[in-house]
């Protein structure tokens, strides 16, 4: 895209041509001229200090309204750290005029979406929702600027503090590597820097605070001078202006803000440091201090990143993996308002001492700095960029968070096109320069993760301790804040009705054929100027039930089609794609091989060229297979690290039983993917990648006349018959019981409970049904699973359940990491829930709800081009009629709380159901027998261990309460 002028119309020149506006100020107007990379909008100053940016796009009847506050953890001190954190959760907990739980309940029901982020530098809140839906959504979002503290509460203090330690437990403490921020963060900077802490704090921090010192927190921070208000969509700016100065107008204005000062980290050593883990590889990471965000040095620094371990044509690629020295090594450079950090992360093979591990990568930067950057290296790294940077753009949040991230970082929402220019010009100069000053030569923080009992393996002895001399705390000024409302003169506690409804716009779309099978369906898209393909060929994973022995197979084959060409090294094929700023990816799941395309509509052809190399001629070369039949060998036993991974397979083992292949990961087990050869991969690719069971989506900006000529060399395919296996019957439960895995020292366990249904995916009968009926179980936030067992009890952060069916019948499941001294309570609140709901049913008020949030919710699902490649693909993989959407919104519409209430009772037999719980079997053991249900302990591949490990209970229902290791949280 070229760059060129952009118009700014000031507040002076729009009142001189007789467009009045109220209160607010109009600082500029920026529109697009041509095909200008930029984002056009108008932007506003409220008297009270609130930045107020609107961007106008019909194009979706859709609306994103986000509010930035500039204010994230940099802001918080020694010994209250996680604060603004906190803060983000306890702004979802009800204000004066929206009633406890609400947020979520009112966008949810307004066919919305919404959450929340924070992280060093600022907390953003953000809802997408049906264009009608905009004041309702402004009304909430100014009623808690506004109106919150006096609705800020013990009892919701203390349910999210223990939500919030249920994120840090199940992001961090229970992750595998979870710490390592932690540490770099505070060995890398001095003691006291606001960024020698994490977002989510310390958990001491969490049981220091009070509720008084989070009021003061909000008071300092949460005034309307220190946000940035910023709508997109289906809106226009005098709409939203006037909205804004009605409910945000008046909020005063709260203490003034200024930039936060700190001297860049000073390294006068390299400092080593080192923890132990639950991991199967070691990782060792190199982290050199940076520069901020936006700093002129940030893009050559970016792409310096790039050149050493972006990507397969990476010098760390090249060394580290490639030699089989590591099953992965990468390098980054995130950049925040204060700092940035240039991240080298290793993870070798197991059984290496990290001290040669560092040699080779010190050796990678020495040949570097003999090597030089190349020209392929710059122009695959300005492509990339732009590609990232369109890409940016092709839904209307994804515009809004740019505008809001400008004008908060830099007082300049129209940055994108500066944005672009830094990135397109840098030079080999610049990417040698910043190397020379900033990682040549200069010391860095250099951590070890070490797996359990393995101390012996780091790469050097830890050398540095934390200082806290000279330090001094900030003075943020919490003395004498004052809280004072707003004064109004109309009624804020009466909740804004929606607009007109919008018209749906459901994608039209075209349908074709090859001759040799390939079906094929697209649509035009040209809000940008990209092309995103899907394919998909069925069998996958599946096909391995012809020969179970053999199970794995799709993946490597998948991946090895990743590799070397019969033309092309693998390096030369990706360096080729960077240079067009393209992606071509092959993988394998259950069911299918699928290939995905990214490209600009520009470089189509030539992308498409190496597509064709890919799917049609890929090399097989020996060298490819053993390093990544090795790879998936490693990641196969690294799965009994993590708790998640250990759930997710023993509950599908328990669900389909031995004899069914869809018991097995798709990744295959040590045996049997020990036992594949070169020769298997082969036989597997000739036998099953055929265009006869291929299916094509394109999305881009191009008519299905332009397509169609572009797929010919997929004619050039061969067709051959491919009969898909029957699947093998499902196992039947008798009884509910539950089956432990014991995670020794987890902090968190892991729950799934659920059976195999009888309902294939159908996209308009019962599947389609009792979808709708779990919407309120456990489908929605406010689900009943997800209200008790976090916001009510604070056990998780996060509870849900679904149905999962695709051609052939899939489990129904509710799941949660659930902290490890209420497991026992947890699975008696999930039973709980599921039982109640299929013995009373949906309430009126709940089918109210479900009709009115997924009916309205239609308008979001279309609008980014993978989101309608999906909807297409669902569409030719389920040959669904055109019309099937209306079809969907007409039983929406119709289903009765008896027809909800009977699905519920068929569909929820909670007397045949699996409970799998993976936790810390000394702390949870005791709690789960007295639930009355057989105890049957599982090694971690999901195999029963002796018959000794059973419990003596035999009741098929627990009691009314869990007894034993857990109770509630305090209150």
């Amino acid at each position: 895209m070229s760059l060129s002028f952009c118009t700014r119309l000031t507040a002076a020149w729009l009142l001189s041509a007789g467009v009045a506006f109220s209160q607010a100020k109009l600082v500029e107007k920026v529109t697009r001229q041509g095909n200008e990379l930029l984002i056009p909008y108008e932007k506003y100053v409220l008297p009270n200090g609130l930045t107020l940016i609107v961007h106008e796009d019909h194009s979706d009847p859709i609306v994103h309204v986000d509010v930035t506050y500039h204010v994230g953890s940099a802001r918080e001190e020694i010994g209250k750290s996680g604060f603004a954190h906190f803060f983000e959760h306890m702004m979802f907990q009800g204000s004066d005029h929206v009633a406890d739980d609400e947020h979520f309940k009112i966008v949810t029901e307004s066919g919305g979406t919404l959450n929340g982020t924070t992280n060093r530098d600022r907390t953003n809140y953000f809802e997408t929702l049906p264009s009608n839906q905009l004041e309702r959504a402004m009304w909430l979002e100014a009623d808690r600027m506004g109106f919150l503290l006096d609705a800020v509460t013990q009892k919701k203090f203390e349910i999210q503090r223990a939500t919030v330690k249920n994120e840090r437990g199940q992001n961090y403490d229970n992750r595998p590597y979870g710490l390592s921020s932690e540490y770099v963060a505070k060995t890398l900077y001095p003691y006291g820097h606001p960024y020698s802490w994490l977002t989510i704090g310390y958990i001491e921090d969490l049981n220091r605070v009070n509720v008084n010192d989070l009021k003061n927190f909000f008071l300092r921070w949460y005034g309307p001078n220190n946000a940035v208000l910023t709508v997109g969509g289906d809106v226009t700016p005098k709409q939203v202006l006037t909205l804004a100065e009605k409910y945000f107008g008046s909020i005063p204005r709260g203490p003034e803000v200024t930039k936060t000062q700190v001297p860049s980290p000073m390294l006068d050593k390299d400092r080593y440091v080192s923890y132990e883990d639950n991991v199967r590889f070691p990782m060792l990471q190199i982290v050199y201090p940076t520069v901020p965000n936006f700093d002129a040095d940030e893009a050559p620094l970016d792409a310096l990143a790039e050149i050493l371990g972006g990507g397969k044509s990476s010098l760390f690629y090249k060394n580290l993996v490639k030699t089989q020295q590591a099953v992965q090594a990468n390098a980054g450079h995130p950049a925040t308002e204060l700092s940035g950090q240039m991240t080298l992360t290793i993870l070798p093979y197991p059984g290496k001492k990290l001290d040669s591990t560092e040699a080779l990568v010190r050796q990678t930067l020495a040949e570097f700095e003999k090597r030089g950057v190349t020209d392929d290296d710059i122009a695959q790294f300005r492509a990339t960029r732009e590609a990232q940077l369109i890409d940016g753009l092709s839904s209307v949040s994804g515009k809004v968070s740019q505008l809001a991230q400008y004008q908060t970082f830099l007082g300049n929402p129209n940055y994108l096109p500066q944005e672009l220019k830094r990135y397109t010009s840098v030079t080999k100069a610049d990417v040698m320069r910043v190397y020379d000053k900033y990682i040549r030569g200069k010391h860095a923080v250099i951590l070890t993760v070490y797996p359990k009992g393995k101390p012996e393996i780091v790469s050097k002895p830890d050398n540095y301790t934390v200082s806290t001399a000279d330090y001094k705390a900030p003075d943020y000024g919490y003395s004498a804040l004052k809280y004072v409302k707003a004064s109004d003169s109309f009624d804020r506690s009466k909740k804004p009705g929606p607009g007109p409804n919008p018209a749906l716009k459901v994608p039209p779309f075209w349908t074709d054929r090859l001759a040799n099978g390939v079906k094929v369906i697209g649509t035009r898209n040209s809000e940008v100027p990209t092309v995103t393909m899907l394919m998909t060929i069925k069998g996958g994973h599946l096909l391995a039930a012809k020969d179970p022995s053999k199970a794995g197979i799709a993946q490597l084959t998948a991946n090895l089609m990743n590799e070397a060409t019969q033309h092309y090294t693998n390096e030369q094929l990706n360096a080729k794609l960077e240079k067009l700023g393209s992606s071509v990816y092959i993988g394998a799941s259950t069911e299918e091989i699928n290939i995905s395309v990214e490209s600009m509509v520009k470089n189509l052809d030539s992308t498409l060229a190496l597509v064709e190399e890919k799917l049609l001629h890929p090399k097989f070369a020996q060298e490819d297979f053993d390093r990544l039949k090795k790879q998936q060998l490693e990641l196969i036993g690294n799965q009994s690290t993590q708790p998640v991974v250990i759930a997710n397979k023993a509950y599908n083992k328990l669900l389909y039983g031995n004899g069914n292949i869809r018991s097995i990961p798709t990744s295959g087990t040590t045996k049997t993917v020990e036992s594949i050869t070169l020769d298997d991969v082969k036989a597997f690719y000739n036998a099953y990648v055929s265009p006869s069971v291929a299916n094509l989506v394109v999305v881009g900006d191009l008519e299905q006349k332009d397509v169609m000529p572009k797929l010919a060399f997929l004619t050039k395919w061969q067709a051959k018959p491919v009969n898909l296996p029957k699947e093998a019957a499902a196992k039947k439960i008798d009884k509910t019981r539950i089956y432990l895995i014991d995670k020794d020292q987890a902090a968190q366990s892991e729950i799934r409970i659920g059976y195999l249904t009888n309902m294939p995916y159908d996209a308009t009968g019962d599947y389609y049904r009792a979808g709708l009926a779990n919407y309120m179980l456990g489908g929605a936030f406010n689900s009943r699973i997800n209200m008790n067992l976090r916001e009510d009890k604070g056990y998780t952060y996060g509870a849900q359940s679904r149905f999962s069916s695709t051609h052939t019948p899939g489990p129904f499941t509710a799941q949660a990491g659930v902290k490890a001294a209420t497991t026992d309570s947890s699975v008696v609140e999930f039973i709980k829930e599921i039982t109640n709901y299929g013995k009373s049913g949906i309430t009126d008020q709940e089918l109210a709800f479900v009709k009115s949030s997924l009916g309205q919710s239609d308008a979001l699902r279309y609008e980014t081009p993978l989101q309608k490649a999906y909807f297409l693909n669902r569409i030719i993989d389920y040959n669904l009629p055109r019309n099937f959407v209306e079809q969907q919104s007409d039983i929406l519409k119709k289903i009765t709380k008896a027809e909800v209430d009977a699905i519920a009772k068929k569909q929820l037999p909670v007397d045949k159901m699996i409970i799998t719980v993976v936790g810390n079997k000394k702390q949870i053991e005791p709690g789960l027998k007295r639930l009355g249900y057989e105890v049957i302990e599982l090694d971690k591949e999901g195999e029963p261990m002796s018959a000794s490990a059973a419990s003596s209970g035999q009741s098929t229902q627990p009691p009314a309460s869990a007894g034993g290791s857990s109770g509630n949280p305090k209150k």
